[in-house]
């Protein structure tokens, strides 16, 4: 980032010097904006299209990258060459090492670009009563590491889960648990004896549909207001809590509020108001909507025939309230791409009804899962229970430190660091668009471009850090003139690109970009350590090499750390 910066002032400074009376050129930063890295590493290490000022400067490109080539002298920076209509840089391999090394510190990539703004990410969202399962693990992984990227970029951040806790089926559950469960088997069971409960309330009423009637009359009751439906609908709630909180403190992950479609039922009123008082709402089959026609969608149903809510009017009343309380800059709802139009719908709604940050809610969209090519079904035993799966994952690596590192220190934490991770890492690793299609022997390899293979770049670097340590092989002065053979640039490159990458991967809600980024930095590295002795009988080539060494093992952490993984220190 910064090398990209200082070429682009030389750039600008050159178009002042070649073109003095040229009006409308870019600024230093739109420069930088503009600049790339060329495919191959032989053409330079940045590119700058000469294209977009050939309107202004009424030239051709490759006339103009003459003319900046010219004008341009500064050897210690970067050594400028014509490439038709591109001005490619070669930056000062002695200058780029010492200057990218003296950049890197523990929070090297954070800015302050998003102080005294605030952003609202409503991820996760389970469902009360139902167990954590691998199709949860997308939006909550995701979710998860937008919130440390803008924390790590001066935002504030809310991050909110967004409970499923209204519906006839928790009318249904309560009917069932007053019929044939016990509070001590609840609480022994916990969500898999609501579960148990549930799925006999459903053989039960085959037999006797009558039970139908009774568990809409219970959910009427919690709808109402009634002590004992509402006491044990809450109780339903905690318990689920405290099962899924087991599940997200295995993950790291943390919530500012849990605040389910029930906490919006006192919120809705004026909505409904609102869109009334505007001319928005009208009758269509008996139920009350908002016509999108204009829009070409459908229309957006606010209320049902028989005066029901639905989960486009507690969004809005939602986003109200959200908008009311945080006044985001933004507010993100990480939630699978099929809902696609129902965000599209209610987003509308609400640029309707006169509200202009209605641009500012953002539906960041994902794949789905599924298991082994199919969708997931839990009646026909298609789903990977989440705790289940973090259990084996841990098991694995356990029994790999177990064969290939038997002596090694507190061998459980690793075992949970690395297990675990390679799952999370396996989640953000691919564009989030993307469907993921879930497989055991996928999720638990170890090998390749993976959570473990970069968890073990950086255990090498502290092992590295700490002989270094014992042989006093960083108390010389740094040679930077030693990183300048194409390994060491290679990774000097990357990490001076690490800022870069953070900023874009919040711009586009992207996590996987760090993923990606974290993994080519441990490449890099690897290479350049299997090429290169780090210590040898060169004090300050083995100080400079150790520099690099530890700039690589601070950036390599902090990158895991924003997508969500820990970064053991032995391995």
């Amino acid at each position: 980032m910064e090398a990209k910066k200082r070429i682009a002032a030389l750039i600008k400074r050159a178009m002042h010097q070649a073109f003095p009376d040229a009006q409308d050129l870019p600024d230093a930063a739109q420069i930088a904006g503009l600049m790339e890295i060329p495919p191959d590493p032989t053409m330079g290490d940045y590119a700058f299209p000469c294209f977009r000022l050939a309107k202004p400067l009424r030239k051709a490109p490759p006339i103009i990258a003459q003319a900046l080539c010219a004008a341009i002298d500064e050897p210690r920076t970067a050594q400028a060459q014509v490439a038709g209509g591109y001005l490619n840089f070669r930056l000062n391999r002695e200058n780029f090492a010492r200057q990218t090394l003296e950049a890197i510190t523990p929070r090297y990539g954070a800015s302050e670009e998003g102080a005294g703004k605030t952003i609202c990410l409503d991820y996760s969202s389970i469902n009360i009563a139902k167990r954590f399962h691998i199709g949860h693990l997308s939006t909550t992984m995701i979710g998860h590491s937008l919130k440390r990227i803008y924390d790590f970029l001066g935002y504030r951040t809310v991050g909110i889960n967004h409970l499923g806790d209204w519906g006839t089926q928790f009318g249904k559950m309560i009917c069932a648990y007053r019929r044939w469960g016990s509070r001590e088997e609840v609480e022994q069971g916990g969500v898999d004896a609501m579960t148990a409960l549930y799925v006999r309330f459903h053989q039960e009423a085959e037999k006797d549909p009558a039970l139908e009637d009774e568990g809409r009359a219970w959910f009427k009751k919690i709808e109402e207001g009634d002590e004992e439906a509402l006491a044990i609908f809450n109780w339903f709630k905690e318990v689920t809590l405290q099962d899924a909180r087991r599940v997200y403190a295995k993950l790291g992950v943390e919530f500012d509020a849990y605040q389910g479609e029930s906490f919006y039922n006192d919120k809705m009123d004026r909505v409904i108001r609102e869109l009334r008082e505007k001319h928005l709402l009208v009758e269509s089959e008996g139920a009350q909507v908002v016509d999108l026609s204009e829009e070409n969608m459908p229309p957006c149903l606010i209320l049902k025939r028989d005066g029901a809510t639905l989960y486009a009017t507690r969004d809005l009343a939602a986003a109200l309230y959200r908008k009311d309380t945080y006044h985001f800059h933004k507010c993100l709802y990480v939630v699978a791409y099929q809902q696609d139009l129902h965000f599209r719908q209610w987003f509308k709604v609400l640029e309707k009804m006169g509200y202009p940050w209605a641009k500012d809610l953002v539906h960041v969209a994902f794949g789905m899962v599924s298991y082994e090519g199919q969708s997931l079904s839990t009646r026909k035993g298609r789903m990977i229970y989440l705790d289940e799966l973090l259990d084996r994952a841990v098991e694995k690596a356990l029994a790999i430190i177990e064969e290939k590192s038997p002596n090694l220190e507190d061998k459980q934490r690793v075992a949970q660091q690395v297990g675990i991770g390679a799952v999370v890492y396996a989640t953000l690793s691919n564009n989030r668009i993307k469907d993921i299609d879930f497989w055991w022997d996928r999720a638990l390899n170890f090998d390749g471009e993976t959570g473990p293979y970069v968890q073990y770049a950086h255990a090498r670097c502290c092992s590295l850090l700490r002989r270094a340590a014992e042989a006093g092989g960083n108390a010389a002065q740094p040679r930077f003139d030693a990183l300048c053979d194409d390994e060491a640039q290679e990774v000097l490159r990357l990490l001076s690109r690490f800022g870069e990458v953070v900023h874009e991967a919040a711009e586009r809600y992207e996590p996987s970009m760090i993923t990606r980024h974290v993994t080519q930095i441990a490449q890099a590295y690897n290479k350049f350590y299997y090429e290169h002795r780090i210590l040898d009988e060169d004090a300050g080539a083995s100080a400079a090499r150790v520099r690099l060494t530890e700039a690589t093992r601070d950036v390599i952490r902090t990158g895991l750390w924003l997508i969500g993984l820990e970064a053991p220190e032995r391995m």
